[in-house]
C-alpha cells in the first residue's frame, strides 16, 4: 500500500468557475501547492529563459486571507508583467509572508484567472494537515 500524498492539488468540478482543493502538511506548503495548481488549471507554460526572481511580502489577519492574497498577487503578475513561477521559497515571520519566487516570462496559457474568491474558503486542519478548496472565477 503507498502513502497519500504529503502536499497536492486537484480539480474539483464546479458548474461555473474553478474549484481547486489543495493540501499540505503546513502553510507555506499549502500556500505553494495552491499557486501550483491554480497555473496548472489555467494551463501556464514558462518560457525557459530568462529566469526571474520577484520578492513578495505581505501582511495577514488570518490564513484564508493569506491565500487569497497570495494567490492575488500570482494573478496580477500574470495579467500586468507576463510572468509565473515555479520555485517558491515561503517564509512566514509572525503576521508575515516573505516570498522568494523564481519564474519566467509566460510561453502560453490557456484561460485567464479573473479574480481568487472568498467563496467557501476555510482552511481546515486534517489528518494530513491542512487542507482548502479555493474558488476561481475565470
Amino acid at each position: 500500500m503507498t502513502s497519500p500524498l504529503l502536499s497536492g492539488y486537484r480539480e474539483v468540478p464546479h458548474t461555473a468557475d474553478w474549484e481547486l482543493q489543495v493540501w499540505a502538511p503546513d502553510l507555506s506548503t499549502l500556500l505553494e501547492q495552491a499557486a501550483s495548481g491554480m497555473y496548472h488549471l489555467a494551463g501556464v507554460k514558462l518560457n525557459s529563459y530568462p529566469r526571474l526572481n520577484r520578492r513578495i511580502e505581505l501582511s495577514y489577519r488570518d490564513p484564508e486571507m493569506l491565500l487569497i492574497d497570495f494567490l492575488t498577487e500570482l494573478v496580477y503578475l500574470v495579467d500586468t508583467e507576463g510572468i509565473a513561477f515555479d520555485e517558491f521559497e515561503l517564509n512566514l515571520e509572525g503576521d508575515r509572508l516573505i516570498a522568494e519566487l523564481t519564474g519566467a516570462p509566460l510561453a502560453s496559457i490557456t484561460k485567464e484567472v479573473k479574480a481568487v474568491t472568498y467563496h467557501n474558503l476555510t482552511i481546515r486542519i486534517t489528518n494530513r494537515g491542512m487542507e482548502a478548496n479555493i474558488v476561481f472565477d475565470v
